[in-house]
């Protein structure tokens, strides 16, 4: 049956739709992830510190988190079809010129066109876009689409690698360029519909009433612990994404198993993360976070205690399975909190500060290995952020006893 059931907005469209996220999720996130790739041959062409290719990687998520907060506000007036085409367009062409350029245009390159103008109209306005055609199953939605992240992880990464042996990052970052666009552009404009008109206050799906406070808390403040939680996470949730191929080639780990090790972790975190969708259904958003969150930080302390091969594989994987259910859990809790008209800039201002997190974490991580020579520093910080982290999702869990029952059919 096509149509919705017992008042829901969910029909087969809705799984449609979420599906080509999923699919310019998965395009969008590859760009970053040539620099994360080549981040020591672009250092040695350009005779510099793995810092500075880092910081680009780093620029990309300011970018993005910046302007997604304009990006979600565009996409209320214009529609989600026209922001998602222009961005995916901006991606594209960032690659393009930054294939062509120095450093300097590297890092304007990923700040402002696959960032600011790019990146920036795909991840938080596609969430808030896709979470308005489900109600029952929106924690699975949600896992689905979040996962472009880390099926692009499991894809890209010796793909990049192939590319960059065979004919250098240039190439390999000019020849993705082309790709994104030939792919985003399409998907957007024949499957990108306006979602369906939002649950009436007060009906089964419609979610809190605006103007309640949130816990027994203002609801801005509940907003800002979760803003700093997100921050937190996301400093430990960056270092071995962006510094998994270094860090094996420095301990002596050809680095093509260290982009497949990173496949490895990526490719996890997209499995167990539909699992976290499915238990998010039944448990709600902040519980999510805070198992989810406890699984990094023991992964994360992982990474301190090997340097073999085989161990760090299996790392890597548990690592993946960890952070898997952050970013639905972060963005079903709001959902739950908040009321559905506020979600199309709380989302975005909730997720910019993971933005930051992603960025400082990226780059914390190359600057202290700069310093000491070994990971080995800047991964004990990555684990100090992720215990913050629980502190502050666990005083939220706390008052918000009883858990959420979601009613969701089978």
């Amino acid at each position: 049956m096509n149509g919705p059931t017992s008042g829901s907005v969910e029909t087969r469209t809705s799984w449609i739709v979420a599906s080509v996220a999923l699919a310019v999720l998965t395009m969008s996130y590859g760009g970053p992830l040539v620099t994360v790739v080549a981040l020591k041959p672009i250092a040695a062409e350009f005779d510099t510190t793995r810092s500075a290719p880092a910081l680009a990687i780093s620029l990309t998520y300011i970018g993005a988190g910046l302007g997604g907060i304009a990006m979600g506000w565009l996409a209320e007036r214009i529609g989600i079809r026209a922001v998602v085409i222009g961005c995916g367009s901006m991606i594209g062409a960032g690659l393009l010129i930054s294939s062509f350029g120095g450093l300097w245009q590297l890092y304007a390159c990923n700040l402002l066109l696959v960032g600011l103008l790019g990146a920036a109209g795909m991840f938080a306005p596609l969430m808030t876009y896709v979470t308005r055609w489900f109600d029952r199953r929106r924690g699975s939605a949600i896992a689905l689409i979040s996962s472009g992240q880390y099926v692009a992880g499991a894809l890209w990464p010796s793909v990049f690698q192939f590319g960059i042996d065979e004919a250098g990052w240039r190439w390999t970052m000019f020849g993705f360029g082309v790709l994104t666009v030939l792919v985003i552009v399409p998907l957007a404009a024949i499957f990108l519909h306006p979602p369906p008109a939002p649950p009436l206050e007060g009906s089964l799906h419609a979610g809190p009433s605006v103007g309640k406070s949130v816990l027994g808390l203002p609801a801005n403040f509940v907003m800002g612990m979760l803003a700093a939680a997100v921050f937190c996470c996301c400093v430990t949730m960056s270092m071995p994404l962006a510094h998994m191929v270094a860090f094996c080639s420095d301990i002596g780990i050809k680095p093509a198993h260290g982009a497949l090790m990173l496949s490895v972790l990526l490719g996890s975190a997209f499995i167990s993360r539909q699992f976290w969708g499915w238990l998010a259904d039944r448990m709600g958003g902040l519980r999510t976070v805070l198992f989810a969150s406890t699984g990094q930080a023991v992964a994360m302390a992982g990474f301190l205690m090997t340097q073999d091969e085989v161990g760090l594989f299996t790392i890597s994987a548990a690592f993946g399975l960890g952070f898997g259910g952050l970013i639905p859990g972060y963005v079903l809790a709001i959902r739950d909190l908040f009321p559905a008209s506020e979600a199309s800039w709380r989302i975005p201002v909730v997720l910019f500060p993971g933005s930051l997190g992603m960025a400082a974490g990226g780059w914390l991580a190359g600057a202290m290995y700069d310093g000491y020579g070994f990971y080995g520093p800047a991964f004990a910080i990555g684990v100090l952020f992720n215990l913050f982290n629980l502190l502050l999702i666990g005083a939220l869990v706390i008052r918000n006893r009883p858990a959420r029952l979601a009613t969701v059919p089978g």
